[in-house]
């Protein structure tokens, strides 16, 4: 898809695109030299993480998310819930590395979930740099890096997974409207449609068609999409006009079926690499949360363009207060640290107050080794909000 760079209405967006370009600025270098700047970062990974799923019209409750990246679940997780937190791990990921890592073939592959594939994935190659086209779509949504290890099995538990397999690939005959013989007592299945007998090795992707369009081809409009941004490279435009211009370009080329969210991060990642918002990774999502749905997905490429740098501006406000409300609940909260003794608990839990947005009574024993009474105790002392209402599952954070 080719983007004419040169006939942008300057005009139009010269005004919002100083307010969003002087907010991150400012963002930037304030959470850069902050003493809270650790759980700002934390604090944005969770939010942005939940506005994902939220524009996607999918509900995910921020304290359900924190709860289950401890791997303290109150209930089972939900496949939103998944999302969300596989959106987290990649924030989180991004933020690990160098800056030009997400941009580059490396980076996108792993974000992708298909790590190792196309290299070896020792060292990342220069920005912009295409993934391998002829590698097949991977299905798994999750974050990359999370590979199963090779238990080492008996035979027994092969010939039981093999047997599913077995089961699996008649599944997906069926499904592909195929007519099958009734299974024998020993004898392996026979096609009736005369295509020969089942080999159970040979497993037939039946259900790929019912997931994801065999036709849309990710590997090629993500490489039109990496097109795109070389070319905004090329031009050397004010990086938040150029971030604006590669968001709307994901939204428009839609390069993967099932992690949309993924280009928002990898916009994030481009002002991380340009030095504009260095400190941390922006948190878009939030930001286009707040942009009404009708000017984001608006039919004028002007409209969604000033959408886009108005998602930026309110992402940095938004940003700038939640640092200050954080530096104020911090200097609250230090307040009672007076006269207490050196191996106190306190210090402890004001970090991970910071940290995370909300916090339950397990959540404290388990980061701070102590009991769930000693926890209540400590919240008790440091006189922060409860903010579920609840009887049961409580949670507190700063509010």
């Amino acid at each position: 898809m080719a983007y004419d760079l040169d006939n942008l209405p300057l005009n139009t967006l010269i005004g919002p695109l100083a307010r969003a370009a002087d907010l991150l600025a400012r963002l930037d270098e304030r959470v850069r030299t902050s003493p809270v700047r650790d759980g700002f970062v934390e604090r944005c990974h969770f939010a942005d993480a939940a506005a994902a799923l939220w524009l996607d019209g999918e509900l995910v409750h921020v304290e359900d998310l924190v709860l289950h990246d401890a791997h303290m679940d109150i209930r089972a997780p939900t496949h939103e819930l998944t999302r969300a937190h596989a959106v987290l791990r990649a924030r989180r990921r991004i933020l690990l590395h160098p800056p030009d890592w997400a941009l580059s073939r490396v980076g996108i592959l792993a974000l992708r979930g298909r790590e190792g594939q196309g290299g070896d994935g020792s060292s990342a190659g220069p920005a912009g740099t295409r993934p391998d086209a002829a590698t097949p779509a991977a299905g798994a949504e999750a974050a990359a890096g999370e590979s199963i290890e090779d238990t080492g099995q008996e035979d027994a538990l092969a010939d039981e997974l093999a047997e599913i397999d077995a089961l699996l690939a008649r599944s997906s005959r069926l499904l592909a409207g195929e007519n099958l013989a009734p299974r024998g007592a020993d004898g392996p299945e026979v096609d009736t449609a005369g295509q020969g007998t089942i080999a159970r090795e040979a497993l037939p992707d039946g259900l790929g068609p019912l997931i994801r369009d065999l036709d849309w081809d990710e590997d090629q409009r993500l490489a039109d999409w990496l097109v795109v941004v070389d070319k905004l490279r090329g031009e050397n435009m004010p990086a938040v006009l150029a971030a604006a211009i590669a968001w709307q370009a994901w939204q428009d080329i839609e390069p993967l079926q099932h992690q949309h969210w993924l280009g928002t991060l990898l916009v994030a990642a481009l002002l991380r690499q340009t030095g504009k918002v260095g400190s941390h990774l922006f948190c878009l999502h939030a930001g286009l949360r707040i942009v009404p749905r009708d000017r984001r997905k608006s039919p004028l490429r002007t409209t969604r363009l000033v959408a886009a740098l108005g998602a930026f501006a309110e992402a940095a406000a938004a940003g700038l207060k939640e640092h200050d409300r954080l530096v104020m609940g911090k200097g609250q909260m230090e307040r009672r640290l007076r006269n207490r003794r050196k191996n106190s608990s306190l210090p402890a839990l004001i970090e991970l107050v910071l940290a995370r947005p909300l916090v339950s009574a397990g959540l404290i024993a388990a980061e701070l080794k102590v009991s769930q009474r000693a926890a209540l105790d400590l919240i008790a002392e440091l006189g922060i909000r409860e903010v579920t209402g609840r009887g049961r599952y409580r949670a507190w954070g700063i509010v």
